[in-house]
């Protein structure tokens, strides 16, 4: 008979909306303590969900005896100060993205996860959408042919408004920013779909420089970027662009165009509120009219919710399950994201240096 794993939740925001749900859902997960550095805050969360124990030090609910996994759904610069915690005291880790702050923090994590044979997984959400399942099918099909071009564009409005208040996401040094945000998902993506990238540049920026701090109403500076210019060159020879922005009022969406020599896809959805839900796919072959496809009903979710984020992170969660009862980490885990925080440096190295960045072959 399979057996319950009982998890400490760390983050009550993220961790609030999508995780506790999503953990709640699962027949093999069971909540049963919650972090918060405010005990009120902790024991009003764990009230609120019915969660047995509430915590206000990461140590204290580590020392749970029936705590035996967590997941990390608190702000990028806490990411590896807790996984390493958590690992150093036997516990598997379910992590959200981005990794940490770089990548020697991510691979500290990963050697640590490898020391004491725990799995690590990331909230790599995308790879779990019944859309995006079934563009990787088709593409591993030889649908597109020869791969030619691929085209990412990922506008939003969350942040557009300058009287959004300053906090973390304001500041580079606390992994604030898209290229976090938003790009450690789309490195992942299109190493899953379409392979390495074998070199990159990038051009990161902020178009509002301060905002006002919820604390005093003054303004604070914002050096954390809100804009990113991705050109990367493939492995396979194809290269990709890809252009993302955070402060783009009536902004298009999330799309992504990929062109062969024998066809063409498109997945994209233009829902501005919800990341998830919403993705079309269409397609096209020997030059043919675009024409929407019907996603197979075998990979639809079984359950939605009306966010649509909770969907795809219980399929992640069955991953990390699965991953546990069989000992042995698979994508996306902790190499992964390793990939995705190197790939994330790189692009801070070339916005830095005006250059290209090779990334080393074999990661």
């Amino acid at each position: 008979m399979a057996t319950t794993l009982g998890v400490g939740v760390l983050g009550t925001g993220f961790g609030q909306k999508v995780h506790i749900p999503g953990l709640q859902a699962h027949h093999r997960t069971e909540v049963v303590a919650v972090y918060h550095r405010d005990l009120a805050q902790a024991q009003a969360v764990a009230a609120a969900h019915h969660i047995p124990h509430a915590c206000d030090s990461v140590d204290a609910l580590l020392a749970l005896p029936d705590v035996q996994a967590v997941t990390v759904a608190t702000p990028p610069f806490l990411h590896h100060s807790m996984a390493i915690a958590a690992l150093r005291a036997g516990k598997h880790v379910l992590l959200e993205k981005p990794t940490a702050l770089n990548v020697a923090e991510a691979l500290e994590i990963q050697a640590l996860a490898q020391q004491h044979q725990r799995v690590v997984t990331l909230d790599f959400e995308f790879r779990f959408v019944p859309a995006w399942q079934y563009l990787a099918e088709l593409l591993a099909e030889g649908y597109v042919g020869n791969l030619r071009f691929v085209k990412v564009d990922w506008t939003v409005p969350g942040r557009a408004d300058a009287n959004r208040p300053w906090n973390w996401y304001a500041q580079k040094a606390l992994g604030g920013g898209a290229l976090g945000a938003f790009a450690s998902h789309s490195f992942d993506y299109i190493n899953w779909l379409f392979g390495p990238i074998a070199r990159l540049s990038a051009r990161l920026s902020t178009a509002i420089p301060q905002r006002p701090d919820p604390a005093s109403g003054t303004l604070k500076p914002v050096d954390a970027d809100d804009t990113c210019s991705l050109t990367l060159d493939l492995a396979c020879g194809a290269p990709c662009q890809v252009a993302i922005s955070s402060v783009t009022y009536a902004g298009r969406g999330h799309w992504v165009e990929i062109y062969g020599d024998q066809g063409t896809l498109i997945l994209g959805s233009d829902n501005l509120t919800d990341y998830v839900h919403g993705f079309r796919l269409w397609g096209s072959q020997g030059g043919a009219p675009l024409a929407e496809l019907t996603i197979p009903e075998r990979l639809a979710f079984s359950t939605t919710y009306a966010d649509g984020r909770i969907a795809p992170f219980v399929r992640v969660v069955n991953h990390w399950v699965n991953d546990i009862d069989q000992g042995q980490a698979t994508a996306p885990s902790i190499a992964e994201g390793v990939l995705s925080q190197r790939l994330m440096d790189a692009a801070h190295q070339a916005h830095q240096t005006n250059a290209w960045v090779d990334i080393a072959s074999g990661l």
